[in-house]
């Protein structure tokens, strides 16, 4: 059979049957070849950027990747940025990338690039297929190197694509989770246990936050619980498969056994969240705000999770948040099984400790204006069971972990990569892996405005996504930053760098025009209603949240 043919069916074999593409000339004969293979979703998407998130969102929620198929260099380079939020999610996807057939790249013809040194800048594994013979060969050895947490890039010559003598190769054994070393257990455990770190303030009958036990089952917690100053000095900071329920209810008999603190990362790709959960604050995305939460430690010890540090350089504050005197230990590292070490501690350290868990509780909705506290307040009173969030909001999000830390469970994915525009593609992404939840994209507008045309693919597979647009009409985050990075006041001519008035986009009316239903609302009260119909209609829909300035 001809490679695209192979290609395809070999991936399917493989257990990657979704693949989401903008295609070119250079690609014809693997569109073609899905006819030939109806076992491979094909999902059509009107900018690469879409495609790349939509393949992390994919592989965040199926833990399993997806494939993208991008056109020549060009359409790799406009898929790079939710490239790069993937890569730091450590999403497995499968980037097949057309080449000009190899007969043809001497011309230099205009389209001609260094795909490899584009792909190179996030991929772990990047390959150029020689010949029809050895691709579906490549295919499975880009598979392997995807399931280890990674974007792997296969270069596809078109000639590769159309000529015969491929034959479908068999999948390669999945890996396992590179378990944490038994000796970090070991360390870890030693600075836990009395005599290691500080230990925790004795708990009193009168204690709202004393320690939970087998006797006393699972102790119901509220948000304002987990923000409570501790008394230990030591914290775990937590991230990849930490945020995990198994890996959460570990870290939280941990921490109710020893008094260690408990963070998560600031832009996790996965955590789940919510009622029966245990409440996990994240660390603040502002410096000084992350230092607070830092302050006074004695130990640092990293689950899943890097060691943490600013977003950006700042003029005059230090870009490693760690406290002067602090040690810092790794546990599990990024690339790790945190979630069994946790485990494995909890049950060296904590074995007749209960998790502490979220107890259900919904907000009432505060009517008037939406504001980012009236706004944080209608979602979580109608937020459905068992959603996927994908997090975009921004600075209008602000209140948000606290009102969902109680609500129904869910599952939340967040902006990885800090690059702009992954919300409404990770949302897609997530809504194909899991047809049976309901997704709720919370987007900011200059976000929005990048990704787009990710409604349009909504619209086409009837995705059961709920969009909650929050115009602002500014880049509200750029306002803050302005002033943080002693850039001076924002003069005029600046000033309209950083707003997205005059005029301001109607994102309802752009959202029709996708093909998504679409309203707008002013009020708090009238966002809650609108949320309720969008959950119990099948297919997309379109919420303009007016945001109050």
């Amino acid at each position: 059979m001809i490679g695209a043919q192979a290609l395809i069916a070999s991936l399917v074999s493989a257990g990657v049957d979704t693949c989401f593409m903008n295609p070119g000339t250079s690609e014809m004969h693997f569109v073609a070849a899905l006819d030939l293979v109806p076992e491979m979703r094909g999902s059509l998407t009107l900018f690469e950027g879409v495609a790349t998130g939509a393949a992390d969102g994919y592989a965040r929620i199926a833990g399993r990747p997806a494939a993208v198929l991008l056109h020549l260099g060009p359409g790799l380079a406009n898929g790079l940025a939710n490239l790069h939020n993937a890569r730091r999610a450590r999403s497995p996807i499968v980037t097949i990338v057309g080449g000009h057939a190899t007969g043809h790249a001497r011309y230099d013809s205009p389209l001609q690039s260094d795909i490899e040194a584009l792909a190179r800048t996030v991929s772990g594994w990047v390959h150029t297929c020689g010949t029809t013979r050895d691709l579906t060969q490549d295919a499975m050895r880009a598979v392997a190197a995807a399931r280890r947490g990674q974007i792997a890039t296969l270069v596809l010559p078109a000639d590769v694509s159309w000529s015969d003598g491929a034959a479908i190769a068999a999948p390669r054994p999945a890996p396992s989770p590179e378990p944490a070393d038994a000796g970090q257990v070991k360390v870890v455990a030693g600075l836990l246990a009395p005599g290691g770190a500080s230990p925790a303030t004795p708990a009193t009958p009168a204690d709202p936050a004393r320690l939970a036990t087998p006797a006393d089952p699972a102790r119901l917690a509220t948000p304002a619980d987990a923000a409570r100053p501790a008394g230990s000095a030591a914290m775990l900071l937590l991230g990849g498969t930490a945020l995990t329920e198994r890996g959460l209810a570990a870290a939280s008999r941990i921490s109710a056994a020893t008094g260690a603190r408990l963070l998560a990362e600031t832009f996790p790709a996965r955590m789940e969240v919510g009622a029966g959960i245990p409440v996990v604050n994240r660390l603040a995305y502002l410096a000084e705000r992350a230092e607070a939460q830092l302050t006074g430690l004695d130990h640092l010890i990293l689950a899943g999770a890097q060691a943490p540090v600013s977003f950006f350089g700042y003029p005059g504050r230090p870009s490693d948040l760690v406290p002067a005197g602090c040690t810092v230990t790794v546990l599990a590292a990024a690339d790790q099984d945190a979630q069994t070490a946790l485990e494995q501690l909890a049950d060296q350290i904590a074995a007749e400790t209960a998790p502490v868990l979220a107890r259900a509780a919904r907000p009432a909705v505060t009517p008037g204006p939406i504001t980012a506290s009236t706004l944080a307040g209608a979602i979580a009173a109608s937020l459905p069971e068992h959603a996927i969030v994908s997090d975009e909001a921004n600075t209008s999000g602000v209140a948000l972990p606290q009102a969902l830390a109680c609500a129904p469970r869910h599952t939340l994915l967040t902006l990885t990569g800090g690059a702009i525009g992954q919300g409404l593609p990770v949302a897609t992404g997530a809504a194909v892996a899991a047809p049976d939840r309901p997704v709720l994209a919370l987007e900011a507008d200059g976000s929005a405005l990048y990704t787009i045309q990710a409604l349009w693919t909504q619209a086409r597979e009837q995705l059961n996504v709920t969009t909650v647009l929050l115009n602002n009409a500014a880049y509200a985050i750029l306002r803050m930053e302005l002033a943080r990075t002693a850039a001076g006041e924002a003069g005029e001519r600046a000033s309209r760098m950083l707003d997205l008035s005059d005029p301001t986009p109607g994102f309802a009316e752009i959202s029709t025009g996708m093909g998504v239903p679409a309203t707008r609302v002013h009020l708090a009260e009238d966002l809650d209603q609108a949320l309720r119909r969008a959950y119990a209609e099948p297919g997309p829909h379109l919420i303009e949240a007016m945001m109050s300035r």
